[in-house]
């Protein structure tokens, strides 16, 4: 097992490796008084390993409810975020108590929004089934929902009080999603680690699971100490993001938010060679991982389809977005950019 102490405004320990939901109930009884313990999972989920975590917990002298919602990232709106909420209030949770998200990234934003919000807010522990959640929005205390007018609108900034990523979990992934986890690790070696960048030019998808998850949540951790509040260094973690929020919002969220966010990297990285901005060597290393892990390089909406979703991205600070824009494998900038020229960037990387 590999540990990673995050220092932010609530410090807490990232455990990853073999073995870790059968520990649940005992790493929650070692972070304060409580009673009871709402288990937030969903469909795909809770069948699979929701009985697991009620054991374990149960085991440890814990009171255990859980709720589970329909899957799909439709279920991360607000009549669900109040439905939960209402939940816990009449099953009567106090603020010493404890809730576990056990699931993807849907799952985790959700829950990790109604914990904040709960009689202003009650510990959270993240349990991520998915290797995006694991490697990403598991770690950082970003929680949401999603809005009609776009994704990720109305959220939170609440850090975990522990996060448990139980690597035997990732072994009932669909590759689909699996790939979707790969598109995020891509994101971080393009950040920040030409090394990790080159371990996965070597090894393909067949990467080291406990050391690449560890890695990207070392980088992660980093960034959040850095900038916790997302004013700055953290905006780096939107490579591709920006346009990707922009497929998933066309696609009607047909499109999962890991493939869309290959996508959206593809589409920045094009883009910034037009401009002189990346060399061409460090595209086609780019763009040629992406393909390597059967990621999408290519999409089929028109730039001004993205470009209106674009507009109402949560990224735009008044008539600006902060686009991030790869200059070399493990180098990337902050360009703020006026909304009227962002149509550009998209039609030069489509």
């Amino acid at each position: 097992m590999k540990t990673v102490a995050v220092n932010a405004s609530r410090s807490y320990e990232v455990r990853i490796g073999p073995g870790l939901l059968s520990t649940l109930g005992t790493a929650a009884a070692t972070l304060g008084r409580a009673e009871k313990v709402c288990i937030v999972s969903d469909s795909n989920v809770f069948p699979l390993y929701g009985a697991a975590a009620e054991e374990s917990l149960n085991a440890a002298g814990f009171s255990v409810i859980s709720y589970v919602f329909p899957a799909g990232e439709s279920s991360k709106n607000g009549s669900v975020f109040l439905d939960l909420l209402n939940f816990l209030a009449k099953n009567g949770l106090t603020r010493s108590d404890l809730m576990v998200a056990l699931g993807g990234g849907v799952v985790g934003d959700l829950a990790g929004f109604a914990a904040a919000c709960f009689l202003r807010g009650i510990r959270l522990i993240q349990l991520p089934t998915t290797l995006l959640a694991a490697v990403d929005s598991s770690v950082g205390g970003k929680t949401a929902i999603d809005l009609p007018e776009g994704k990720n609108l109305a959220g939170a900034f609440f850090q975990p009080s522990l996060v448990l990523c139980d690597t035997d979990l990732l072994a009932s992934l669909p590759q689909t999603v699996f790939r979707d986890g790969c598109g995020e690790i891509i994101k971080y070696s393009i950040l920040y680690d030409p090394a990790l960048f080159a371990h996965l030019e070597a090894h393909g998808p067949d990467f080291h699971r406990e050391n690449v998850i560890a890695r990207c949540v070392e980088l992660k951790r980093d960034v959040v100490m850095e900038d916790e509040f997302d004013t700055g260094a953290r905006m780096k973690l939107n490579l591709g993001h920006t346009f990707g929020h922009g497929i998933e919002a066309a696609s009607a969220f047909s499109v999962s938010h890991g493939m869309a966010v290959a996508a959206g990297i593809a589409i920045i990285t094009r883009a910034a060679v037009k401009r002189g901005l990346c060399p061409e060597a460090d595209s086609r290393r780019i763009l040629a991982l992406l393909s390597r892990f059967d990621l999408p390089i290519r999409i089929c909406f028109s730039a001004r389809e993205l470009y209106a979703y674009t507009l109402n991205d949560k990224k735009r600070a008044g008539g600006t977005v902060n686009l991030i824009v790869p200059r070399c494998v493990g180098r990337c900038s902050i360009l703020p950019t006026p909304v009227a020229q962002v149509l550009s960037w998209i039609e030069e990387g489509l």
